[in-house]
C-alpha cells in the first residue's frame, strides 16, 4: 500500500473544492471528495518501515509541529481551559458537554451506514431522537437513563478502516494533535458528514460547533494535570504523545490484543498493541 504526501493531499484537496462552482449538488461534491481522498491516500511514495514500530517517517517534521502545539496550549489553550472550568459551574459545563455530543451523533450514523453497520447506526439515531427531544435538545441525557446503548462516536476513519484502507504514516496536524494520514482525511471529510450542518438554518448550524469548541476547553481544564504530565513533565512528550494516540486509536478499532500481559513498570514507550501494518493488504 501506498501513500500520499502532505503537499499532494493538499493540493488535491484544493482542486476538489474548486468543483464547488460547478456543481450544484454538496452532497454530490462530499461523495466525490471522500472517494478521492479516500483513493489518494495510497497513492504516494512508498516509505521503509520497521515492523512493530510507530510508522513515522516524518518524525522531525512531526516534533516540530508538536513543539508548535505546545506553544499555542502554553499561550492560549491551556489558561483558555482553566479559566472556563473554573468559572463556569458543573452542572451547566456538563450540559454544554451534552449538547455538543449529542448534536455530533448524526455524523456517527452516516459513518455507520457508510461501512454497512446498519444496527449502530439505528441505535445512535434512537438515541439522538430521544435526547433530542426529551432531552431538550441533547442537554439532559434521557436515553442512557432508558438504557440505551451508548452512541458509536464513528467518524471517517473508522469508516476507511473498514473499506480497507490503511493507516499510512503518523502525523501531527497544527493545533488538532496527533493523526495519521488516513484520519487525518477523515478529520477533514468529517466536517461535512454531518447533515444538520444541510438542514439547519443559520446561525443555528453553528451552535454544535460553539458547544464543541466550549466542551474541549472544559476538557482541556478538568483533565489539566494529567494533560501537564504529558506534555510538559514527561521525558519524551512527542513519544509520550504518539503512544497513547495510537494505543487509544488501535483500541477504538477493535486492534487491542487481549492475550499480553501488560506489565505496569515496563516502557512507557513500548508497544502493547498490534500496529498496523501501513503496506499489509
Amino acid at each position: 500500500m501506498l501513500y500520499v504526501t502532505s503537499s499532494r493531499l493538499l493540493k488535491f484537496i484544493r482542486t476538489l473544492t474548486d468543483t464547488k462552482r460547478h456543481t450544484r449538488s454538496r452532497f454530490a461534491r462530499l461523495s466525490l471528495l471522500a472517494v478521492g481522498l479516500a483513493t489518494l491516500v495510497a497513492c504516494g511514495p512508498r516509505q521503509a518501515y520497521e515492523i512493530g514500530q510507530p510508522f513515522d517517517p516524518f518524525e522531525a517534521e512531526n516534533r516540530k509541529m508538536h513543539e508548535f502545539n505546545k506553544s499555542v496550549d502554553r499561550a492560549l489553550v491551556r489558561p483558555a481551559g482553566k479559566g472556563y472550568s473554573n468559572f463556569v459551574p458543573d452542572d451547566i459545563e456538563a450540559g454544554i458537554g451534552r449538547f455538543a455530543y449529542n448534536l455530533s451523533i448524526p455524523s456517527s450514523v452516516v459513518n455507520n451506514i457508510l461501512r454497512g453497520n446498519m444496527k449502530a447506526a439505528t441505535e445512535d439515531l434512537y438515541r439522538f431522537a430521544v435526547n433530542s427531544t426529551l432531552g431538550l435538545g441533547g442537554v439532559f441525557d434521557p436515553a442512557t437513563e432508558l438504557n440505551m446503548p451508548a452512541a458509536s462516536d464513528a467518524d471517517f476513519g473508522q469508516t476507511m478502516h473498514a473499506w480497507g484502507v490503511k493507516s499510512g504514516a503518523y502525523v501531527e496536524l497544527p493545533f488538532l494533535g496527533p493523526s495519521t494520514e488516513r484520519d487525518a482525511v477523515g478529520k477533514f471529510v468529517d466536517l461535512f458528514t454531518n447533515p444538520l450542518s444541510y438542514v439547519l438554518p443559520s446561525p443555528e448550524k453553528f451552535y454544535g460547533t460553539g458547544a464543541s469548541v466550549a466542551s474541549r476547553l472544559g476538557d482541556r481544564g478538568r483533565f489539566s494535570d494529567t494533560l501537564d504530565s504529558i506534555l510538559y513533565e514527561s521525558a519524551d512528550s512527542y513519544a509520550q504523545t504518539r503512544s497513547l494516540y495510537l494505543q487509544n486509536r488501535n483500541f477504538e478499532l477493535g486492534r487491542i490484543r487481549t492475550d499480553i500481559y501488560v506489565d505496569p513498570y515496563d516502557d512507557p514507550y513500548g508497544t502493547v498493541f498490534e500496529l498496523e501494518d501501513p503496506y499489509d493488504e
